[in-house]
């Protein structure tokens, strides 16, 4: 699925690549927006949930989900010719957690995905990100069936500071995790660039 594409008796376009990260509680459905979107067939690292990780693994609210991922989701999209996305979806549970050091190496930027069921399970991404820094948005995953809360009650509950976008999102829909991710780079480049600004003295 290429959204750019490279006009005729023009050479081709080598591409900038970036890296997108796409965290959140277990359940939240990380594994499923990366599928939705990515242009390739996504690499997945998931495992059938076991009687032994009953007492871990909280499925409240998720109780037909049988599989979690154990590494990382990966994808790729071309938003323009000259810009792809790789997708690096984390595990959820705490046990999988000593792995966001490494995912989030070299990266961008990242989706915070939110269950408004559970939100208090998308804390932990949050104050990763914030802590190291890292420019991230809140994507609030609209589930059937789910109860739709204002965006400032939400973003109350979620304790966010005023310059972290919060968008509604289908993780299912490639075209709703199309304009997810470019919310995310754009969001990137603005962080960037206040950083960079020199302080008046």
């Amino acid at each position: 699925m290429i959204f750019g594409r490279t006009e005729r008796g023009k050479p081709p376009v080598e591409p900038v690549t970036l890296k997108i990260l796409v965290a959140g509680g277990f359940g939240v459905g990380k594994t499923t927006l990366v599928g939705a979107v990515s242009e390739i067939r996504p690499l997945r690292t998931e495992e059938h949930l076991t009687e032994a990780g009953r007492p871990v693994d909280d499925t409240t609210g998720v109780e037909r989900k049988s599989t979690t991922t154990v590494a990382m989701d990966f994808g790729r999209i071309t938003l323009r010719e000259d810009l792809v996305l790789y997708l690096f979806g984390t595990p959820g549970q705490e046990r999988f957690w000593f792995m966001w050091d490494e995912l989030s190496e070299g990266a961008l930027g990242a989706v915070v995905l939110a269950d408004t069921r559970r939100l208090e399970d998308c804390f932990a991404a949050i104050d990763y990100f914030e802590r190291r820094s890292i420019p991230f948005i809140v994507g609030v995953n609209c589930f059937e069936g789910a109860v739709l809360y204002p965006e400032d009650d939400v973003r109350r509950a979620l304790d966010l500071d005023e310059d972290v976008p919060l968008v509604l999102c289908d993780a299912r829909d490639k075209l709703s995790v199309r304009d997810v991710l470019i919310s995310v780079v754009q969001h990137a480049m603005d962080f960037g660039s206040e950083r960079r600004e020199p302080v008046a003295t």
